[in-house]
């Protein structure tokens, strides 16, 4: 076997929360090491599509210690705070680079965890290059790696393009095609919005589509998000599913609207309930994500490693950062994310120390 490698703390992720936890393990003092199982830093935002842009400023999007920098262009959409446009993927790609080397964070890549296995020695997380010992666990993997298709009868039946949101890569691709866009969340909303103009778009949405108020950004989420960890104030799912941005606001104008969910596929498209038929040539899965987690031997509850804040309930040496709400309030945005980072570092820290010991269990 070859040989093991000891850590303090081991971070599983290299994307936005690996580099906020890593930051705060800095500041603690702490011997840690980020697995990243990407070939370049910027965590998922290096993948996505063109025309994404941030809900906020770039200075409402930033990692502890290190405000985002503006993007350079022009100015902040009509009806927003001026002051910066809404930075694009890329320039969150090139800042998660450079916040990586500002803080000299230890990131190994491409590195793939492949399991754990807990013993009262330690954590011993296989690698696909080798095995790392470490006192506390932070799984920071997020969600782009496993994208989420429903199992709509005749989904395997459609002849044309189908692809997810993780294979979307901008409207040119489609010009002049008919697109189903299936989701009614935020990715939904913004590559319906896209194409719009482009392509002929039918967007279907499961339920009816609830915008945010037009006025609220990832600024006023944050504080929402805020408010719900000090247990006053409503959730952003009481308030709407989809951010308004400047271009889906501009497509809504020009007459974006979402229809009802269809029944099934055909070779040649949907069909709605009452029996009407739209031909297709694509559909563009906008459903979501599941958590890319090594197996860990924690039980799940509904695909969900049951935690305590960021803490697994089962073993308190492991933590879960940026998976959505369930690993605290705006863990999976940006801004968001140090918070909970932080929390999980203090517990950390405050574990009983544990004798040296490689031997594998």
């Amino acid at each position: 076997m070859s040989e093991v490698r000891r850590t303090q703390v081991l971070v599983i992720g290299g994307g936005q929360a690996g580099l906020a936890a890593g930051y705060h393990l800095r500041r603690a003092g702490l011997d840690f090491a980020i697995l990243d199982g990407a070939t370049a830093p910027g965590g998922a935002w290096q993948h996505y599509w063109d025309s994404l842009r941030l809900f906020s400023p770039a200075g409402y999007s930033s990692l502890p210690g290190r405000p985002m920098p503006q993007q350079a262009g022009p100015g902040a959409p009509p009806g927003r705070q001026a002051g910066g446009r809404y930075p694009d993927a890329a320039h969150v790609a090139n800042y998660l680079s450079e916040y990586e080397k500002r803080y000299d964070l230890p990131v190994h890549r491409p590195v793939r965890a492949e399991s754990v296995e807990r013993s009262e020695a330690g954590l011993f997380t296989r690698t696909d290059q080798g095995t790392w010992h470490s006192d506390a666990l932070v799984l920071a993997t997020g969600t782009w790696e496993r994208p989420f298709v429903p199992a709509v009868p005749g989904r395997r039946e459609f002849t044309g393009r189908q692809l997810h949101t993780y294979g979307y890569r901008g409207a040119d691709d489609f010009a002049g095609k008919r697109v189903v866009v299936v989701g009614g969340g935020n990715s939904g909303a913004q590559i319906a919005a896209d194409l719009h103009g482009v392509a002929t778009v039918r967007w279907v949405t499961q339920r009816t589509a609830r915008f945010l108020p037009d006025d609220i950004d990832g600024r006023a989420l944050f504080e929402i998000a805020t408010r719900r960890v000090q247990d006053d104030g409503p959730r952003i799912s009481d308030l709407g599913d989809i951010v308004a941005t400047a271009p889906v606001r501009a497509a809504r104008t020009a007459g974006l609207t979402a229809h009802p969910m269809f029944d099934h596929l055909t070779a040649t498209g949907p069909v709605c309930a009452d029996g009407t038929t739209w031909p297709a040539d694509a559909v563009i899965w906008c459903t979501g994500f599941r958590p890319h987690l090594p197996p860990t031997g924690l039980r799940r509850t509904r695909g969900r490693i049951p935690v305590d804040g960021t803490r697994a309930v089962e073993d308190e040496r492991i933590h879960l950062l940026g998976y959505g709400d369930w690993t605290g309030p705006a863990s999976a945005t940006l801004i968001g994310v140090g918070r909970t980072a932080r929390a999980a570092v203090e517990q950390i820290r405050a574990l009983p120390a544990r004798p040296e010991s490689n031997s594998f269990p």
